[in-house]
């Protein structure tokens, strides 16, 4: 197996075993409007796009791509597989309180324990992990665009969840976990 074929595989093992979890997951008690979701969803949707795109035309000239030898390709695999892991970790933390978009469920309350005390929002960092590795393993620029493209999507749903969740489960118990837990840097700015 090849460093492409493998990364490939576990993009695809863990977005159809991400999707089969769905059943695992309480109903949606409120949620913000479609249209206060459709710029993060748009970003993530044209990021992945150009992510996993296997375009030829995108693969010349300017956009040529470098190869960083299979050494390299493998460590990149391996840092993928990382970030996976620790989306799962975080999403087996949650239990039914997970969904795909930003919703609260019935008996929502904070989660500040786990993956949740090192970042507010550790499924998005484990995939902007795997995003990254997977943009540099396949080796084109446009790649790199649809990294950054996912990272501003996943940074704005982020952004959108945490107004949301404070308005429904109220400022003191969010703010007081802003004020200790970074939100998508290990070791990074506490109330973002």
């Amino acid at each position: 197996m090849t460093p492409d074929i493998a990364i490939n595989v576990a993009w695809v093992v863990w977005l159809v075993s991400w999707l089969a979890a769905a059943i695992w997951s309480d109903r949606a008690a409120k949620r913000p409007t479609f249209g206060e979701q459709a710029l993060y969803r748009t970003l993530t949707v044209v990021g992945a796009f150009l992510l996993f795109a296997d375009v030829d035309f995108l693969h010349y000239g300017p956009f040529k791509r470098w190869d960083l030898g299979p050494g390299a390709d493998w460590v990149l695999v391996a840092l993928a597989l990382l970030g996976f892991i620790v989306t799962w970790w975080a999403r087996l933390y949650l239990g039914r309180l997970w969904s795909s978009s930003v919703t609260k469920k019935a008996e929502h309350r904070v989660i500040d324990t786990g993956p949740y005390a090192i970042v507010r929002h550790p499924i998005y960092t484990g995939i902007i992990v795997a995003v990254f590795a997977t943009a540099a393993q396949k080796g084109a620029p446009i790649g790199i665009a649809g990294a950054f493209l996912m990272t501003l999507g996943f940074w704005t749903k982020a952004r959108l969840e945490e107004r949301f969740l404070r308005q429904q489960l109220g400022t003191d118990a969010y703010d007081s976990y802003r004020r200790k837990t970074p939100m998508l840097i290990p070791f990074g700015p506490k109330s973002a």
